[in-house]
């Protein structure tokens, strides 16, 4: 991990493989063809940076035809946290989340 940030300052990933989904669903069995067979399978995106010590944080990244949110991940090289934070206050600064946020999600 350490050889890939001296070509990059961060990894942005998704914050979730899937959209939203029904409550009364423990967890989406099937993602693109591929089958998750325990919980963890379907929010695999969030574990590697963690089991790496990577910092990362989660900020807004858009909605689906749905309005439903998504989120995603900047990652930081190791002990990088204060770059991370400042990275997704720069986003934040760019993109007023709280200006485009569907009327139903709106405080």
């Amino acid at each position: 991990m350490v050889s890939l940030f001296e070509r990059y300052d961060y990894l942005l990933l998704p914050s979730a493989q899937v959209f939203r989904f029904d409550a009364s669903i423990r967890w989406p069995k099937e993602i693109n063809g591929r089958t998750m067979d325990t919980y963890h399978g379907w929010m695999q995106i969030v574990i590697g940076p963690t089991l790496a010590s990577l910092p990362s944080i989660g900020i807004p990244a858009g909605f689906d035809q749905r309005a439903c949110p998504m989120g995603m991940q900047i990652v930081g090289r190791p002990r990088g946290d204060r770059s991370v934070v400042e990275a997704a206050l720069l986003n934040e600064q760019l993109n007023p989340w709280n200006k485009h946020l569907p009327p139903c999600l709106r405080l």
